[in-house]
């Protein structure tokens, strides 16, 4: 439960550093930075958001699969497998 807390902890800063972020690219777009460096901070943000995504689904598969011996294990590969392939999209 502590891991978890931790990880939720972990995602919410990222979370609140891609928003400033974010905001730091409006603030270029108003300034009419070189548009070469904006999409170098967009770039950026992209991947801070597929790391978020990425620690998302591995607290995902760490705190929802469960034992291999449940009876709906298999169901549970498949929701994993599917939210993947969705994420990857």
């Amino acid at each position: 439960m502590a891991n978890e807390k931790n990880s939720k902890k972990d995602i919410q800063v990222r979370l609140r550093r891609i928003e400033g972020q974010v905001k730091g690219i409006e603030k270029m777009m108003e300034s009419n930075i070189c548009c070469k460096d904006v999409l170098v901070q967009v770039a950026a943000v992209r991947a801070a958001i597929n790391k978020v995504g990425a620690l998302i689904l591995q607290n995902y598969a760490k705190e929802c699969m469960g034992d291999k011996k449940d009876s709906d294990y298999e169901a549970k590969i498949d929701e994993l497998v599917a939210t993947l392939t969705m994420f990857m999209k």
